[in-house]
């Protein structure tokens, strides 16, 4: 069924309750799977069965990259699901522009999300040729240092306020038997430590002549030498982790058996379940306590083309229960995001969603690589920082000089 179909159908059926005839069972694909973000699907999940359709949870062990090729092979093989989660940004840019992704524009519109969706730049990077094609979900931020207290405590060190003490305490972890950086071997964290690294020292003006400039010159220049060689320092205070899932690097920060991780917000959900209280249990330092900056990129849900109506009806009212206030509230609270409206109640809020909040509020917001660069130079970057973390062997030097031809030909 075309698009144009399709939103003839919706237009016709717009005003009937969310819970009347056509109410229908909706697949959701996702790659949430830890303990706090399974408490934040529940939310997603309840506010939905509560419109009288059925969310059937389709979850895929492992990160964005392990579920994302599954998702995009059942889409262009003919067994779409009916929503996925992706990243807002470009993942999605070629199922979009191949026509195998609805057009929610009519949804959108309905819903007054131009006026209700902050930053803008969410909305926008669900915009393709003046077509809205995902509903935002939250707003995720990678700038983050997660921090034991307990393992501080025990090295017989003060907490540190940003990252330079950070790596100034790590003999003293070390020498109390702590391991002092915990990260994950997926090639995404690595990645992700790497931005973080270079928004947090250099600051947003280097991160966007690369990025969004692709300015190859600054990215071979000695502001970004500086960026290389704080990531050589990292990879040696990160050697020894032995784990591989995100959620397992943090479980060594909860249990006080590593001083800290660079992570995204998402990490705090899982103090949550831990029973841990911000500010007590653990410190969060937004832009390695260095320079508080925080991308606004963050999870979206995109709806596959259906020729089932009752289906495609059901797309509809999962967008606008995504959207809505009281749902933006339940799932962040629980996902430890911050939601994507600038008109909801959160004021239960613990101490590091408040900085996020207040980081937010004062504009001082970047859009996410997600965001600036394409899919397959997103690729590219997280397989040299795979290699670079990995291998001692490749020199700061030699890796910056790849990373150089890498946003040389960046789209």
């Amino acid at each position: 069924m075309r698009i144009r179909s399709i939103l003839a159908a919706l237009a016709a059926s717009v005003m009937l309750p969310a819970g009347m005839a056509g109410a229908t069972d909706l697949e959701v694909t996702h790659w949430w799977t830890s303990g706090g973000e399974a408490a934040a699907v529940g939310e997603l999940a309840k506010a939905f069965d509560a419109t009288g359709n059925k969310w059937v949870d389709g979850a895929i062990a492992g990160s964005g990259g392990t579920a994302r090729p599954i998702m995009i092979s059942r889409i262009t093989g003919g067994d779409p699901m009916g929503a996925t989660q992706f990243n807002h940004g470009r993942q999605a840019e070629e199922l979009a522009q191949s026509g195998l992704m609805r057009d929610l524009t009519d949804v959108a519109e309905k819903g007054k999300w131009k006026d209700v969706i902050k930053p803008a730049s969410l909305l926008e990077s669900c915009t393709i040729d003046g077509k809205i094609y995902c509903a935002p979900v939250n707003i995720h931020s990678w700038q983050w240092l997660w921090l034991s207290n307990a393992a501080f405590k025990k090295a017989g060190v003060e907490v540190p306020k940003n990252w330079n003490e950070f790596v100034a305490a790590a003999p003293a972890l070390e020498k109390a038997g702590i391991q002092p950086l915990a990260l994950g071997g997926q090639a995404w964290q690595s990645n992700g430590l790497f931005d973080t690294l270079l928004i947090g020292i250099a600051g947003k003006d280097l991160y966007e002549k690369v990025y969004k400039e692709k300015d190859a010159e600054a990215a071979a220049g000695p502001e970004m030498k500086k960026i290389f060689e704080a990531a050589d320092v990292a990879r040696k205070l990160a050697k020894g982790s032995n784990v591989q899932d995100w959620n397992q690097a943090t479980n060594l920060v909860i249990t006080g058996k590593a001083g800290g991780q660079v992570m995204g917000d998402w990490a705090q959900g899982d103090f949550q379940l831990a029973n841990q209280k911000a500010g007590v249990d653990y410190t969060c330092l937004p832009g390695l306590g260095l320079n508080e900056i925080l991308t606004a990129n963050g999870d979206a849900f995109y709806f596959p083309l259906l020729k089932d109506e009752a289906k495609s009806k059901a797309q509809e009212v999962l967008a606008e229960v995504i959207v809505a206030p009281k749902t933006q509230v339940a799932f962040n609270l629980k996902k430890g995001s911050l939601p994507i409206r600038g008109d909801v109640d959160l004021a239960s809020a613990n101490d590091c969603m408040k900085k996020g909040l207040d980081i937010l509020a004062k504009g001082e917001i970047l859009q996410s690589t997600d965001q600036l660069i394409s899919a397959d130079t997103q690729k590219q970057k997280e397989d040299l920082m795979s290699e670079f973390f990995a291998n001692a062997s490749l020199t700061p030097d030699a890796a910056q000089k790849r990373f150089a031809e890498i946003i040389s030909a960046a789209d």
